[in-house]
């Protein structure tokens, strides 16, 4: 039997599996410490209500003969489609084509499946801290990556030199983990890149629903030339709280085409019609409940929440005067190790001092040794407990 030895490069756990793990033994150790998570990217308000009525009237169909709905188109039902088209249009003065936007059960799963259409020699650049992701799913193809340093003298922003040769370059705005955003001019700089040196940008807007401000976008075709040259992976994860019910759709333009005038828009769709059966009908049912006035405020609320923990988790830092960036545009507080510990020492620090779980950010990259992310998903019953345990190591100097 012959495997595929790659995977033989990639670490014992996933990032997220072994701070999982670690609290699990943490927890058996010390049965008497309540755990705060402010770690991993998970929601926790419940679904809108506008959401879980679509979905049940949605089973309700399925149970009759009339309404029974079997295998879905491959590509996502057309009111869906048509739902995402018009958000588009409305909310960011995007124009989209149905044809051009493809449904699926996550962001997650198209950033790795993306390759698949792609030559397995094409070369990729990526930031550094980074989404394991992008990272893991090109060495399990036998890539290596590029880095694109993130860092202070950056303001955690990577924009393209002449250093860069990748075919591909993923960008996640805002980023995963720094929080921290690219305004318009910025993007426009990869755009201009992408464009020259017919490099393809695949763009993960998981969490363009926290931006807000004309200079910042929310999509890369809100960017002029980008539906040349980049790929946009979205998800409903959290905009409406679907970690636990998986949606999400990629945007391939009909205009991004190979030199020799390849469409990958056609090349994504016939992946997805081979390898995928479609997301279920109660799943786009929900997800199409999302984009109607009620759906849309309620996602709103919702947002508002997580804004405000993160605020609280600002006033603490600053309170202890620990660095960070990010979190003004993004669920996620990038957070410099307090005394020069490195990122899994801070994550036992903050553990056992305080039962807090926080993300090491050396999971993320090496430029992440030093740092540590925060988020404010959590309840606010929470994320104030949480924040009130952390000023305590300020009144013990353990800080």
């Amino acid at each position: 039997m012959k495997i595929n030895r790659n995977y033989l490069k990639l670490s014992e756990n996933y990032l997220f599996s072994e701070v999982a793990k670690r609290t699990r033994d943490f927890q058996v150790a010390h049965p008497d410490v309540a755990i705060i998570k402010l770690s991993i990217g998970d929601v926790s308000r419940p679904l809108p209500a506008v959401v879980v009525k679509a979905m049940k009237q949605a089973c309700t169909e399925l149970g009759h003969a009339k309404t029974f709905h079997g295998y879905g188109p491959e590509l996502g039902y057309p009111w869906l489609r048509a739902a995402i088209a018009d958000f588009y249009r409305e909310q960011y003065q995007v124009q989209l084509d149905t044809d051009e936007i493809v449904i699926s059960d996550g962001a997650k799963s198209d950033l790795s499946n993306l390759l698949d259409i792609f030559d397995s020699q094409a070369s990729v650049a990526m930031c550094n801290p980074v989404y394991p992701v992008y990272l893991e799913s090109n060495l399990m193809l036998g890539r290596t990556p590029q880095f694109l340093p993130a860092t202070v003298a950056n303001q955690f922003l990577p924009l393209p030199d002449e250093t860069i040769t990748a075919d591909i370059v993923y960008l996640c705005n805002p980023a995963n983990p720094m929080g921290v955003c690219y305004n318009r001019q910025q993007l426009q700089l990869w755009v201009n890149f992408a464009r020259e040196h017919h490099a393809v940008i695949i763009y993960d807007a998981a969490y363009a629903c926290f931006v807000s401000g004309v200079d910042l976008p929310r999509s890369i075709y809100e960017i002029d030339g980008a539906r040349e040259c980049a790929i946009e992976v979205c998800s409903f994860s959290k905009m409406a709280g679907f970690t636990g019910v998986r949606c999400g759709y990629t945007i391939v333009p009909k205009k991004l085409l190979t030199r020799d005038g390849v469409s990958l828009n056609q090349l994504w769709r016939r992946r997805q019609t081979t390898k995928f059966n479609g997301v279920s009908y109660i799943v786009q049912r929900g997800a199409e409940a999302v984009f109607t006035v009620a759906g849309l405020q309620a996602v709103q609320k919702n947002l508002a929440y997580y804004r405000r923990n993160v605020r609280m988790i600002f006033k603490t830092l600053d309170e202890l005067q620990w660095s960070y960036v990010g979190g003004k545009h993004s669920p996620y507080v990038w957070v410099r190790c307090p005394g020069a510990r490195g990122a899994w020492e801070c994550f036992d620090f903050l553990l056992n001092e305080v039962g807090i779980v926080c993300t090491p950010g050396i999971g993320f990259g090496t430029a992440g040794e030093n740092y540590i992310r925060l988020t404010g998903f959590n309840s606010y019953a929470n994320t104030r407990l949480a924040c009130q345990r952390l000023l305590k190591l300020k009144q013990n100097k353990k800080h």
